[in-house]
C-alpha cells in the first residue's frame, strides 16, 4: 500500500496516530509515531518524500529514522510476498503441541519449525498448544504430507491440529501504544 501525502495525514489524524500524544514505547513522539506509520505502509519511500508528507525537514526525518533503527523500533524493510504467487496457495495454521514441556524442547522446536520452507511463522504460545505455526503449501495433499512428514514424526510432538486458512488480511500499520496514566 502506497500512501500519497493527504492520505497519511488522514490517516494519522483518523486515529491510527494521534498528533499531540506522547507513546510508552522507548520514548517516542508524535513525530517518531508519524514516521513509524508512514513507513509501515511503505517501507520504499523516500527521506525527501517522507519529510514532504510530515511537513518536517528532510534532516529532520533522516536524523528521527536513525534513531528509530538504532533503539530498535524499526528492524527492517521487508517486501510482503502472495504465497499464492509463489504456488503456495494453500495456507494453514498448525498447532502442535510438545512434551516434555521445557524451554529447550519448546525453543528447539520453534527454530526447527522456522527453518522448514513451508513455514510463513512460528509462535510459541500459552494454553493446550506450545506452538503455533502458519504455513503455506502448493495443495491440501501437501499440507497433509508437511504435517505427517515434517512435523508428527519428530519425538517432542505430542500432537497437531491442523485448520486450514480461507482468508485473510494483515494490519501493516501498528500505532505505538498510548501512555497509560
Amino acid at each position: 500500500m502506497r500512501l500519497k501525502v493527504g492520505n497519511l495525514k488522514r490517516l494519522l489524524q483518523r486515529g491510527r496516530i494521534s498528533f499531540g500524544q506522547q507513546y510508552h514505547s522507548g520514548g517516542m513522539d508524535e513525530l517518531d509515531s508519524a514516521i513509524v506509520a508512514a513507513l509501515q505502509a511503505d517501507g520504499r519511500r523516500s527521506n525527501r518524500d517522507l519529510a514532504a508528507a510530515l511537513g518536517v525537514s528532510p534532516s529532520t526525518t533522516l536524523e528521527r529514522v536513525r534513531s528509530l533503527r538504532e533503539r530498535g523500533v524499526l528492524a527492517g524493510v521487508h517486501y510482503v510476498v502472495d504465497p499464492a504467487q509463489l504456488g503456495r496457495p494453500v495456507q494453514a495454521m498448525i498447532t502442535v503441541r510438545l512434551r516434555p514441556q521445557s524451554r529447550g524442547v519448546v525453543l528447539g522446536f520453534r527454530n526447527f519449525a522456522i527453518q522448514l520452507p513451508e513455514t510463513l511463522q512460528v509462535f510459541i504460545t500459552t494454553g493446550a498448544e506450545d506452538i503455533v505455526m502458519h504455513v503455506a503449501v502448493p495443495s491440501t495433499e501437501a499440507l497433509r504430507d508437511f504435517v505427517l512428514d515434517s512435523l508428527t514424526k519428530r519425538r517432542e510432538v505430542a500432537g497437531v491440529r491442523t485448520e486450514v486458512v480461507f482468508d485473510h488480511e494483515r494490519n501493516h500499520v501498528v500505532a505505538p501504544a498510548p501512555r497509560q496514566g
